[in-house]
């Protein structure tokens, strides 16, 4: 997500922090890069503009206290206006859904096509139903094929209630049988999905408009494809003119997007970011945090919210087992491998787990393809699935003949399950310092995160 502008932005940081001195020169020099990464990374150019000239003012006037250099004031000044930019301090009422309504509490979802709102209103019903909230979804798509029966597919994934519709229908009837169902079956939450087209036309805005006015619903929201660049500011522009919009849905920032509307679309629209999509899956919706996604961009991490993926996702039980069983000196085996790349997954995977470190890191990493890393995480996981339970209780009795059909099962060469196994004793390895010196003793060994280069076979590659 975002990694031009993350990279951009690491290295002007690095060198801000290394001027002894703030000088008209030097400032200016660093703000001409900063406004350089901001462009090419598609922001819009009144942004961009404002957003100079905010830390130009500030950066020049600023008197330097405490222990802190010039040079770290700056990272400082230059962080604090992101975070002004693209939402301001989080505050948790503004960006929460507002469902103080008598129920059921309507969400109505506009946007292009293609920008990924139909399974975005999956994501939102899931996030909900995990709230307790009783949530019925309705489709007032009429005119993209297959539309209504994939909002019905990704319903059930969420475990919400999906309200059938038909093409021969007409949207304000659908969106009123919806309505009249939901009062009659206590539905607490009806997401309203709406057509969409490839661009912005006078139709899709009248009938969008004439269903706001009918459904009076408690939330608009608008949902914009992250990797739209200045398309998506001039899209959100147009439906902020139309609909009184009261949040924005970022969607696709695991993608190769350049940022642009990240850090244009809030500022243009004035209404807060709710929410980002993160990848496909059902899970893949986060609550938007302004100052989480300027510590990305900046290079400095996302640490709290890798922390709350692990309090969601991750099994404690299963974890302290683990931790119990090390330090009683018990071997750490393959079964207990497979449970680690299990607990990876859960968390999003390699990419998310990358993206929310620091880079100062993740630097041992080198230039690290996630999506090899991940199809590699995939074929460990069949290699291991290929073997007898007591061979992964017992790794040291797979000699070559066992190596052999493993592969055979597996779908793969013998060299790709020696590559394995030897993984596994790194961490094998690894898990036995925890036996002797804790974690301190541990980290200190590996160099800190430097170490995670060896953990992913040198130049880059993930281990598994």
């Amino acid at each position: 997500m975002l990694d031009n502008l993350s990279s951009r932005f690491g290295k002007i940081v690095k060198t801000m922090r290394g001027q002894a001195r703030l000088t008209e020169d030097n400032t200016t020099e660093m703000l001409r890069e900063v406004r350089m990464a901001l462009l090419e990374a598609d922001v819009a150019l009144p942004v961009v503009r404002e957003f100079i000239a905010k830390i130009k003012a500030k950066a020049l006037g600023e008197e330097v206290v405490g222990s802190l250099t010039p040079g770290q004031a700056l990272v400082g000044i230059v962080h604090n206006e992101l975070v002004a930019l693209i939402g301001g301090e989080y505050n948790a009422r503004s960006v929460a859904l507002n469902l103080n309504t008598t129920p059921p509490a309507i969400i109505l979802m506009a946007g292009l096509q293609g920008a990924g709102k139909t399974t975005t209103v999956a994501k939102l019903a899931k996030i909900l139903t995990e709230q307790k909230k009783k949530v019925l979804t309705v489709s007032c798509d009429i005119y993209r094929p297959a539309a209504i029966e994939q909002l019905k597919s990704v319903t059930a994934q969420a475990g919400a209630e999906f309200f059938p519709s038909s093409p021969d229908q007409k949207p304000a009837d659908i969106a009123a049988a919806a309505v009249d169902y939901a009062k009659r079956h206590y539905i607490d939450v009806l997401l309203v999905d709406t057509a969409g087209r490839l661009g912005i036309d006078e139709a899709m805005m009248n009938e969008i408009s004439a269903l706001h006015t009918q459904l009076k619903p408690i939330e608009t929201l608008f949902v914009v494809d992250a990797m739209a660049g200045q398309d998506a500011v001039n899209t959100a522009k147009a439906f902020n003119d139309t609909l009184p919009l009261t949040g924005i849905i970022l969607t696709k920032l695991d993608g190769d997007s350049r940022g642009g509307a990240a850090l244009s679309v809030r500022h243009v629209t004035g209404k807060p970011i709710k929410f980002v999509g993160m990848s496909e899956k059902i899970n893949g919706l986060e609550a938007f945090h302004p100052d989480r996604m300027a510590n990305r961009i900046l290079g400095m991490g996302d640490i709290v919210s890798l922390v709350e993926e692990a309090q969601k996702n991750v099994d404690i039980d299963q974890a302290q087992a683990l931790a119990k069983k090390i330090k009683s000196g018990k071997a750490f085996d393959l079964n207990d491998f497979k449970e680690q790349l299990q607990q990876m997954k859960k968390m999003g995977g390699v990419a998310s787990l990358m993206d929310k470190l620091p880079s100062q890191m993740t630097q041992g990493a080198g230039n690290l393809d996630t999506d090899k890393a991940e199809m590699q995480l995939r074929r460990t996981e069949g290699i291991i699935n290929a073997m007898t339970p007591l061979e992964r209780a017992k790794p040291d009795l797979i000699k070559a003949s066992r190596k052999r059909r493993i592969a055979t099962g597996a779908g793969l060469h013998v060299q790709e399950v020696n590559k394995m196994l030897k993984q596994y004793e790194q961490m094998r390895d690894m898990m036995k310092k925890f036996q002797g010196g804790g974690m301190g003793k541990m980290m200190k060994m590996m160099g800190g995160m430097k170490g995670m280069k060896n953990m992913m076979g040198g130049g880059g590659k993930m281990p598994f």
